[in-house]
């Protein structure tokens, strides 16, 4: 269309051109007016289109501004011309007439071209599809799009790559190149565009002022001039205006004052928009180029603690957007020192000296500004580590919740927590505080400014301010303050952003995995091997596609193997001395080779560098001497299973094929091969479960097999194994070995090399590796050892028969395996139905009774949660809630009321000056005081001010104060409010019944006190604040425009329909593009993690490109919802900048007419307040949208802690008063079981049924069954912890369900099958009650035969325990947890499946306790072994919830059709 017309526009002007000639001929003398124009005309149309091809080319569309200017100057000049012409009556007959009206009809549709395209770019209407869109259904990632290629990290990474790498020079290779000069080079002329904005848009600021002090001015000497008769310059018959009086013309001043709205707020948010893009340009840059250098990263510098996990993900989620964010703000450096300087000029020359008084005020207030922002971030990091404290307390509770319910601990540890909570609210409390100070200050300067200022000039100028300059000053006041208080902010930013840069380059200088070329010939390892190679990042074919550049980028050449290479080796290795960077040698001396298609394992003792010898050979090891190779076709083909275990954020089945193409068949037989198949049953869903970080948590077992899987599903002629076998129980581990290794791989005649512990498969090995100490002890096959060295041959075998024997235990229990699945099933137990619930009560409690389910969703998702805010302010207390409302209409009245006041004093100078000795003055003033209640007229000026100074003074000195309250009121009402909820969150969940928990993810529980609390202790009330501050301000505005010109109230109807709509679609989309930000961002932060963590892995398998390309799906897709979250934003600015706009021309018409209409006006005084107010109106109005926007985002997290105060608590209290219970109950240790059927919940079907039973006094019994028969139910029944819908458990005498549950769970004692402990003081786990002597704790350390090893920890009962328990093992765990049993001294035990984890020395030790310490006690004994129980006085054996035997263990063995001698039999 612009080409189109581009081209007829040429055309018109050489045929103007052309009749110009023409005429001028006919004329007969030259008239260079009739053809020059039209020459000029043709040159501009030429240039314009070079122009637009120059901008096409940049893509920079917002230079089109200056096409658009030239556009509307050449119609208007044609239309002049054309109206000239018709008013001479030149018309359709003459050929000028016909090339005018074509041209004036050209330029208008050019100039409609360049307005649309200003429409979509500058006003963002493109948004508008999404934004409206959103407000039906949820925007989607892929409704977006992609980004565009010039804004993809690809891109940008290798621009930044380029400006980087070209500050290396050959003379000086190892100097550090600076990352502030890469990033100018690579992004510093979008910032210098973004800035120059900035500039264009500050400058357009200061005419709202002049505007506004012209217009009163206009209207304060109009009576004045109306008198004065003009003489009027006249020339040719034609009145020249100066002008001077053009801009004394107070219409002419509305409309720039207007226009000069429109394009400061336009070219704000232009050059917003482009350091925003800039900003997400460079972190996607930096992404990439930390991604390129952790796949470098030397492994050494990992695992010797040089670079943690930590700091790379500091790097990454902190640092990258440190310096984003500084980028935002970069402008600001340079603007806002202009902006000061030119406000205290302009300042200076409407109210001189008493004006830099108040500007000294500001300037002077802004270091306490900033003084009070590094105090805050200082609080802000204490309160972050008592957070986290709090939350590891939270974490233990959780994990232990039913430990503690069923030893009655609950409220001890709720203190505990409550403790650690009172000291980050004691943190909180500061931070609120200092909050407050700032919103304080923000608040208070302009007042103190302005008093400061007119009470100076007061006393310098004894006539004082007129209305114009008085409001000029105030609204230039309000522009001061701002970048002042930026500035402090802005300065922060750029001290982190140093910061950042600091540790970025140290990160980009550590050191690197050496050269990997060497791998794959015979090439001598040097210690250079390590350097860069320089000039390598130049080489790239521009002409490949993107997406295989990154790749090409980064990897080096590979060098073709020499013919000599034997091709019945592998891998060999000759005289090898390797280390990981400390210059100590891991491994020496090593001469080994790995026979091709056959099996090599490697055997050692623990700590004898096995592992390391097998990263030594894939590269991961720097090579002090020696050589390595690899035999041509092997070294890109590589399987690596590490001993620790890695998986991928992925489902099961992508963490088996890893990028390779799925094969039924072969993926199936893998599965079988390492026993998956039971597992992935058990799996929600199965296969396609997402595991790893953010997925379900296995086992190690289960994690173990999964990474060995991976090993065998790569189609690799290599397959490094290492230690497969540790984390599996010996059914697995056999298994693998038989169908994985044995079968799987050598079938496909593959090169195994294996690294274990288990001796017993020595006799599987083509050829064995023993290591010692760092060096090859002995290579060859078992034959040969056995033939050299019987010694070593010998040691094994008495390590085989010693592993053998441990065998034994494991054989005849349930495997490890097992408990594992079990562990998995009960995970999932009855999640699901909890589950749906959930996501309904996500949804909202709401769901109107409307079929059309379309509309309801419309409807909900544009509603303001007005019963959530209720909630949390009700939370926070009344009377502050009153004191915050209170307090915040008076201040906004007081600070409504100084500017009123103002506007009535320099009113009356104004008239006083005026009207000096005029006797309309008195009839005036007279007519006004009955709308403006001024006093009657006083002689003198110098009484006048008596009256109005002492006024003004404690106006604003009320102002300050109420300021001071407000702040204060709202972060103290927000503390309050965090305070109550969580106490309130903390006790029902602490006291929920523990089906609470089976049913409830951990991480859901976890979230409500981590995140949600987090956005209630510190988001919401200052988002709070910020928004019933600028609601205040616009109401309060909006109100003295009307209250001054009432007209304006027509044109505010339209205008606040306007307003509506802008917020409601605006809200929507806005919570819509932030959640995709937060759900974009997670996956990326995890792939980085992901890949410091598996390093070794992924260079094993060589799939660094394909992680690479993923990280950069991953950032794209970040940085797309991020840029619409942008753009959102400035699409709401600039329609609530230009409504902003539109209510200033309309109060500034309102008031003009008003004025000459002789319209009832108070004074001219009010017309300055009126339209000051107005323009604080266009900044304030996009906050009371955003505001609104993020309250609601942050009501979420006040919902979901709701939804969980709504949660029902256990019964503590019972029928029975504690009071009523006897001392020693139970005393004896009898229970009756009459008839007892139990339930988990009411929904639920029984888990027990009309099971009867008695126990004496003092007897052992125990009770088994199959897994899920009722066996933990009737342990936990005991203890009142299910539901007992009928029958009945009495203890010695009283009936369980009537005591209070605090009595009854404080006198039992129980062993559960996991131990638990709490970190801690010895002391604390074993009697947090903190009731018994020292001598009773030594005792039962004694029993538990712990005493030796705790007696030699420092401290003895006061040594830490770490968390969980840690610093322990597993058997010594128990131990622990059978001391505090004892401890309690309990006529009854129960001990849940109590051996389960722990090894046979344990078991031997805690069976022959309990047959001594426990010997007048009853115990219950619910059996892991059946063996364990075969000596018992009762055995119970339970099927599907019933009770089917009960006999003593001997006589149940005789019977052999009883279920506990086929149970016995199937466990032998």
């Amino acid at each position: 269309m612009r080409w189109i017309l581009t081209f007829l526009l040429l055309f018109v002007h050489v045929c103007e051109f052309a009749e110009g000639i023409v005429s001028s001929k006919v004329m007969g003398n030259n008239h260079l007016h009739l053809f020059m124009p039209a020459f000029m005309g043709f040159i501009a149309a030429t240039t314009s289109v070079v122009y637009y091809h120059n901008i096409e080319t940049s893509n920079f569309p917002k230079l089109l501004l200056v096409l658009f200017i030239y556009w509307v100057l050449a119609f208007i000049t044609k239309s002049i011309k054309l109206w000239k012409f018709a008013e001479f009556s030149v018309g359709p007959q003459h050929l000028r007439f016909c090339i005018t009206a074509l041209l004036v009809v050209l330029y208008g549709l050019l100039m409609a071209v360049e307005i649309n395209v200003i429409r979509v770019r500058a006003t963002y209407w493109w948004m508008n599809p999404l934004i409206i869109g959103a407000h039906k259904r949820p925007i989607e990632l892929k409704k977006i799009g992609k980004l565009p290629k010039a804004m993809r990290a690809l891109t940008n990474y290798l621009r930044l790559k380029d400006a980087y790498e070209d500050q290396r020079t050959a003379e000086d290779p190892d100097q550090a190149p600076s990352i502030w000069r890469s990033m100018y080079r690579a992004f510093g002329r979008p910032i210098l565009l973004s800035s120059t904005f900035r500039y264009l848009a500050d400058l357009l600021g200061f005419a709202g002022p002049l505007c506004i002090s012209g217009i009163v001015k206009y209207l304060e000497e109009k009576d004045k001039d109306a008198s004065a008769d003009k003489i009027k310059e006249t020339y040719l018959g034609v009145y020249f205006m100066s002008t001077t009086e053009l801009l004394q013309n107070s219409s002419v001043l509305a409309v720039l004052l207007f226009l000069a709205l429109i394009l400061q707020r336009t070219f704000l948010q232009a050059s917003y928009y482009v350091t925003i893009e800039t900003g997400i340009n460079l972190r996607g840059a930096l992404l990439a180029m930390i991604y390129n250098k952790i796949l470098r990263l030397s492994t050494s510098n990992m695992s010797m603690g040089d670079m943690t996990l930590g700091q790379i993900n500091n790097l990454v989620a902190i640092e990258t957007n440190q310096l984003m964010w500084f980028l935002f703000l970069c402008p600001n450096l340079w603007a806002m020192p202009v902006q000061i300087v030119m406000g205290v000029i302009l300042l200076y020359y409407l109210l001189g000296w008493s004006a830099l008084i108040g500007a000294s005020v500001i300037v002077l207030l802004a270091p306490v500004q900033y003084l009070i922002a590094t105090k805050l971030a200082d609080t802000q990091k204490c309160t972050l580590e008592h957070s986290t404290d709090r939350l590891k307390k939270t974490t233990e509770i959780l994990k232990g919740i039913k430990l503690l319910k069923l030893y009655a601990w609950e409220d001890i540890f709720c203190d505990n927590v409550e403790q650690t909570r009172g000291k980050e609210l004691t943190s909180l409390r500061t931070f609120a505080f200092y909050t407050s100070m700032s919103i304080f200050m923000n608040a208070a300067i302009p007042i103190a400014a302005v008093l400061a200022t007119f009470v100076t000039h007061h006393f310098l100028d004894k006539t004082g301010p007129t209305s114009s300059e008085a409001f000029a000053a105030l609204a230039l006041f309000h522009i001061l303050v701002t970048p002042l208080f930026l500035l402090s902010t802005v300065v922060r930013f750029a001290v982190k952003a140093l910061v950042s840069v600091q540790k970025l380059s140290e990160f980009l200088q550590s050191d690197e995995i050496g050269d990997d070329s060497w791998r794959n010939g015979d090439i001598s390892v040097s210690l250079d091997s390590g350097k860069k190679l320089l000039g390598m990042t130049k080489a790239i074919n521009r002409k490949q596609p993107m997406r295989y550049q990154m790749d090409n980028y980064e990897q080096p050449s590979r060098r073709l193997l020499r013919p000599t290479e034997t091709e019945d080796v592998a891998v060999k290795v000759s005289n090898g001395s390797f280390t990981w960077g400390n210059n100590l040698l891991t491994l020496s001396d090593i001469n080994i080779r790995i026979p091709t298609g056959q099996l090599t394992m490697v055997v050692g003792q623990v700590g004898c560098g096995k592992s390391s010898l097998l990263l030594a050979m894939l590269g991961e090891m720097q090579a002090i001497d020696g050589r390595v190779f690899w035999s041509n076709k092997n070294r890109n083909s590589v399987a690596y299973a590490a001993q620790k275990s890695w998986l991928l954020n992925a489902t099961v089945e992508e963490n088996i094929t890893f990028g390779s193409p799925f094969n039924k068949q072969r993926y199936k037989a893998v599965i079988d091969a390492c026993s998956l198949q039971p597992d992935i049953d058990l799996l929600p869903f199965g296969d396609q479960t997402e595991i790893g970080e953010r997925g379900i948590n296995l086992s190690g077992g289960q994690r173990q097999r999964i990474c060995v899987a991976r090993a065998l599903y790569q189609n690799t002629n290599i397959v490094f194994l290492d230690d497969p076998f540790s984390a599996l129980d010996i059914h697995l581990s056999d298994h693998l070995m038989q169908e994985g290794i044995l079968k799987f791989l050598q079938d496909d005649k593959r090169t195994v090399v294996l690294v274990t512990h288990k001796l017993q498969y020595l006799i599987h090995a083509d050829w064995i590796i023993a290591m010692k100490d760092g060096s090859v002890l002995r290579e060859g096959t078992l034959k040969d050892i056995q033939t050299h060295d019987t010694e070593l041959y010998d040691h094994w075998k008495t390590l085989m028969n010693r592993q053998d024997q441990e065998l034994e235990k494991d054989i005849q229990q349930d495997s490890q395996t097992t408990l594992e699945r079990k562990t998995l099933r009960r995970a999932f137990y009855s999640r699901e139905p909890k589950n749906q619930i959930d996501d309904e009560d996500e949804e909202e409690e709401e769901e109107e009774e409307d079929d059309d389910n379309f509309s309801t969703t419309t409807n909900r998702r544009s509603k303001i949660p007005w019963k959530v805010c209720w909630c949390y302010l009700s939370s926070g207390g009344f009377f502050m809630v009153f004191l915050m409302v209170s307090s915040n209409f008076l201040k906004h009245s007081v600070i409504v009321a100084i500017d009123y006041w103002l506007a009535l004093w320099t009113s009356s100078k104004t008239n006083e000056s005026l009207n000096s000795g005029s006797d309309a003055f008195v009839g005036n003033i007279s007519a006004d005081s009955s709308n403006t209640t001024i006093p009657p007229p006083v002689s003198g000026m110098a009484e006048k001010d008596s009256y109005y100074l002492p006024v003004f003074i404690a106006l604003c000195a009320a102002g300050i104060t109420l300021c001071f309250i407000t702040s204060l009121a709202v972060e103290f009402l927000g503390l309050s409010a965090a305070t109550n909820l969580h106490h309130n969150l903390l006790n029902k969940i602490i006291h929920a019944p523990i089906r609470f928990f089976d049913v409830t993810p951990l991480g859901q529980i976890l979230n409500r006190f981590s995140a949600d609390t987090n956005i209630i202790d510190q988001h919401i009330p200052p988002t709070l604040e910020s928004l019933t501050r600028s609601t205040l301000l616009c109401l309060s505005a909006i109100g003295v425009i009307a209250s001054i010109t009432p007209t304006f109230l027509i044109a505010l109807v339209p205008l606040a329909v306007a307003f509506y709509f802008i917020q409601k679609y605006f809200r929507v989309a806005s919570k819509d593009l932030q959640d995709l930000d937060d759900s974009t961002q997670l996956p990326l932060l995890c792939h980085f993690s992901e890949t410091a963590e598996g390093l070794t892995t992924i260079r094993a398998f060589r799939h660094e490109a394909r992680f690479k390309q993923r990280m950069l799906e991953l950032t794209d897709t970040n940085n797309t919802a991020y840029l619409f979250l942008s753009a959102a934003n400035r699409w709401l600015e600039v329609r609530t900048d230009y409504l902003g706009a539109v209510i200033v021309l309309t109060a500034a018409v309102a008031s003009i007419l008003s004025f000459q209409y002789g319209y009832p006006l108070a004074n001219v005084g009010l017309v300055g307040l009126g339209l000051t107010y107005a323009l604080t109106v266009t900044n304030y109005l996009n906050w009371v949208v955003r505001n609104l926007a993020d309250l609601e985002v942050q009501m979420a997290a006040v919902k979901k802690v709701n939804s969980f105060l709504s949660t029902e608590s256990e019964n503590y209290e019972g029928s029975m008063d504690s009071s009523q219970v006897p001392e020693n109950w139970p005393h004896d240790g009898e229970i009756k079981i009459h008839d007892l059927c139990v339930r988990y919940d009411p929904m639920l079907k029984p888990v027990l049924k009309h099971v009867s039973a008695y126990i004496k006094p003092g007897q052992k019994v125990g009770i088994c069954g199959r897994t899920g028969s009722g066996k933990s139910s009737l342990s936990l029944a005991f203890f009142n912890m299910v539901d007992i819908f009928e029958g009945k458990i009495v203890i010695d005498g009283i009936d369980i369900c009537k005591l209070p549950l605090q009595t009854l769970r404080s006198r039992l004692s129980i062993i559960l099958q996991d131990p638990v402990l709490f970190s801690g003081s010895i002391r604390f786990n074993l009697d947090p009650e903190r009731t018994c002597t020292d001598d009773r704790l030594w005792e039962a350390l004694e029993i538990a035969q712990l005493k030796n090893m705790v007696k030699a920890l420092p401290g003895g009962l006061d040594a830490m325990v770490t968390e969980g328990g840690e610093n322990f093992s597993v058997g010594q765990r128990q131990l622990f947890c059978l001391a505090r049993a004892f401890v309690r001294k309990s006529s009854i035990l129960i001990m849940d499946e109590a051996t389960a984890s722990i090894d046979m020395a344990t078991e031997n030790i805690l069976q022959k306790v309990v047959m001594t310490a426990f010997s007048d006690r009853t115990v219950v004994t619910i059996a892991h072994l059946v063996s364990s129980i075969l000596e018992a006085e009762q055995v119970l054996v339970f099927s599907s919830g019933i009770l089917v035997e009960s006999d003593s263990g001997p006589n149940l063995l005789a019977q052999e059709e009883s279920l506990f001698s086929a149970l016995v039999r199937t466990h032998k």
